[in-house]
């Protein structure tokens, strides 16, 4: 609160509180801003099955709300916003059909999708992106069939007496070898759902009672996996758990990581990060109840482009039976070189019940949860924490040599505590002091890296590497300044091609029909309130740029720089309009982030 409140009657207090829309200025979060899903997205939709132009009938008949008429969807269908379509061009075939907002590249007559043939043939069998959910794999979750037997063993060993805990103290011993069940075949716990299930062999020395239990085993078996059929050697993987030495290494020392960020830090932008020199990348925030659920929204944040050699998925969660299942589900249903856990988000939504920067004051619950999920993982596995939750009582430097114990493979540490948020300078002395508490386990540092000069002073302070957030948001060839050690004076029309650059990969990736583009516009849009924050290196007095000094108003060099610089959201928008096309006429815009990080 403001200095003048403090001092004000309880009720004037309270009718302030009361109107937050009159005084009180919008602050980190716009979390009531109005919802900017296109009415028209509903209106006149062709139907899939036409779309698809598929031979069978559409599956609902005459129920159908959507248009099965392609001439009259036609004669409704907004102007294409171009001449040439991205995916055609790209794949030798555009899957969005009549609906592409760029369909006159590949229309023929009565309005039939032409497909490139040779192209198409060049990727067959190829896939550019992956991790994504299987239908199939979403019927288990959404029926809560799916198995989670390593993490099942994991959570009944809580329940024993600590001594009797450890690694040296497996609870699979304890199954192998009970009656009934053989010890070269796995039980249905101990499956692996990755491969398919073996069925023992009739032995007429087994009892009859063992019989109905192995008989209660198969019929518990789905039958889509039964159904499987197995190729190669059988293996003892779902039995005898990865020894730590055996764990694939995480040797990241040195590498520029690109951090998870919450909305913008999406596939596109991820790919434009790529381009400019980032060594690791990470998906956004996924939170593991979601996953778990089988929601397809939260599953495309896992998603991974074919360019990212060296990605991860990071999971936000405050109890060890969804994060040690969400952990063994991936292991088993997606490709990552490591898992990230998520000990620094610092929003109430998350806070309030019990995750993110709240795991740093309940040590027994963040124990258990890592030796759950380095327990079920094949890959090794990541803790991203803060300096603590208040402000002048920092817990890292004790934290830290407990999660190396607790078998974490890397430490992120963000300089600032919670109740700092953006608004302090990092704490870049304190992440040197726990760089040293960290050794041998390697910890990279976060915050305040806009410049080459920034990313050598906090190499300088001893970690093993560093994650950059905003710097990248703001400038993302900020990877290539560091590795080339030089202030790049980018030009407008340069800074403009990356923006056409994130528009074509975002249609790629979210579609080319009208909701793939709108959904492009507003990342696109999302990201430009940090873009305008950037100052050429042509028009500043000293170098280089702080990221928490407000930018003043300037005129650029050219109009577009200019532009550029606006924090006006309706210049964003007009630069939206330069790349996607006009808006429609009822069309608004809030960025879910408004920055109050300057000094």
């Amino acid at each position: 609160m403001d200095g003048c409140d403090k001092e004000r009657p309880p009720e004037v207090a309270r009718e302030s509180i009361k109107e937050p829309q009159g005084r009180k200025r919008l602050r980190g979060q716009n979390k009531s801003r109005p919802c900017m899903k296109p009415a028209h997205y509903e209106k006149d939709r062709l139907c899939p099955s036409v779309v698809q132009e598929r031979t069978e009938k559409c599956f609902y008949g005459s129920k159908c709300r959507f248009l099965h008429d392609l001439k009259e969807y036609m004669a409704t269908k907004p102007p294409d916003l171009g001449e040439r379509c991205l995916l055609f061009e790209t794949f030798g075939r555009c899957i969005y059909g009549a609906t592409c907002r760029f369909a006159g590249a590949h229309l023929g007559e009565d309005y039939k999708n032409i497909v490139n043939a040779d192209l198409l043939k060049q990727w067959e069998g190829k896939l550019v992106v992956r991790n994504s959910l299987s239908k199939d794999i979403q019927q288990q979750l959404r029926k809560k069939k799916m198995s989670f037997a390593k993490s099942s063993e994991y959570l009944r060993s809580l329940g024993k007496p600590h001594h009797a805990r450890g690694p040296g103290n497996q609870a699979a011993l304890a199954v192998v070898g009970e009656k009934g069940v053989s010890d070269c075949s796995p039980s249905k716990e101990t499956e692996d759902p990755k491969t398919a299930r073996l069925e023992a062999p009739d032995n007429s020395n087994v009892s009859k009672k063992d019989d109905s239990a192995l008989e209660t085993l198969k019929s518990a078996n789905p039958p889509a996996e039964s159904a499987l059929k197995t190729a190669g050697a059988v293996t003892d993987e779902d039995i005898v758990k990865l020894r730590p030495s055996e764990k694939p290494k995480l040797d990241l020392r040195g590498k520029l990581y690109l951090a998870p960020l919450t909305t913008c830090g999406n596939l596109p932008f991820r790919r434009i990060c790529k381009g400019y020199g980032a060594d690791v990348t990470c998906g956004e925030m996924a939170v593991c109840t979601n996953l778990l659920q089988g929601q397809s929204s939260e599953w495309a944040l896992l998603k991974r482009h074919d360019t990212e050699d060296l990605f991860g998925v990071q999971l936000e969660g405050a109890f060890p039976d969804t994060m040690t299942k969400c952990a063994e589900l991936l292991n088993q249903t997606i490709e990552v070189d490591f898992v990230d856990i998520n000990v620094g988000c610092p929003i109430d939504l998350v806070y309030n019940k019990g995750g993110g920067c709240a795991l740093m004051t309940r040590t027994n619950r963040f124990e258990q949860i890592v030796r759950g999920m380095n327990s079920v993982l094949d890959v090794p596995l990541t803790v991203k924490i803060r300096t603590g939750v208040q402000e002048k009582a920092n817990l890292a430097h004790k934290i830290i040599p407990n999660v190396r114990e607790w078998g974490a493979s890397l430490v992120t540490l963000h300089g600032r505590s919670r109740e700092q948020r953006y608004t302090k300078v990092a704490d870049w002395e304190y992440i040197a002091e726990c760089a040293r508490v960290a050794s041998p386990m390697p910890l990279f540092g976060n915050g305040d890296i806009f410049s080459f000069e920034d990313a050598n002073r906090a190499m300088q302070s001893g970690v093993s590497g560093i994650m950059i957030a905003r710097g990248a948001l703001i400038k993302p060839w900020i990877f290539t300044e560091i590795k080339e050690q030089r202030h790049w004076d980018i030009s407008s029309t340069e800074r403009l091609d990356i923006l056409k650059d994130y528009t074509s990969y975002g249609l790629e990736h979210w579609g080319s029909d009208t909701q793939g583009v709108e959904k492009t516009r507003k990342f696109l849009l999302e990201w430009l309130s940090f873009l305008c924050r950037y100052i050429p290196v042509g028009l500043l007095e000293r170098l280089p740029q702080r990221i928490n000094e407000r930018p003043p108003y300037y005129v650029g060099r050219d109009y577009l720089e200019t532009l550029m610089a606006s924090q006006n959201v309706d210049d964003w928008i007009k630069i939206s309009e330069m790349l996607l096309g006009r808006v429609p006429a009822d069309f608004s815009f809030l960025p879910k982030h408004k920055a109050n990080s300057y000094k």
